[in-house]
């Protein structure tokens, strides 16, 4: 009994460790597709037109896809961002999270 759990418990695990891997972005081909966002967000996504505009650089990964694709889906209401993330793919979003939580940033953590 003990050793079948181990195993599941291992299989689980392996299969866990991989999803990063798998789940995460290309930075290069994510800076190319974030140009249309730099008009509103900045450079890089560092500075921002509107103070209430947020700050795209060094926002996590996981953040950055799950906000996109509610734009997507309406569940987060902005018209102006539902335009644009209607339009981008599963791999577009993970691209473009991959890019901004790759720069740098003024960003804190506050824990």
């Amino acid at each position: 009994m003990k050793t079948k759990l181990i195993v599941a418990l291992v299989a689980t695990l392996s299969t866990l460790a991989a999803l990063p891997a798998a789940a995460s972005g290309n930075v290069a081909e994510g800076e190319k597709k974030a140009a249309a966002c730099a008009a509103c967000h900045g450079p890089a996504g560092a500075k921002p037109i509107q103070p209430d505009y947020p700050i795209l650089a060094g926002q996590h990964y996981d953040y950055l896809v799950a906000v996109l694709n509610q734009y997507k889906t309406g569940k987060r209401k902005n018209e102006v961002m539902k335009g644009f993330a209607a339009a981008l793919s599963p791999k577009d979003i993970r691209d473009l999270a991959a890019y901004y939580a790759a720069q740098k940033s003024d960003l804190k953590m506050k824990y």
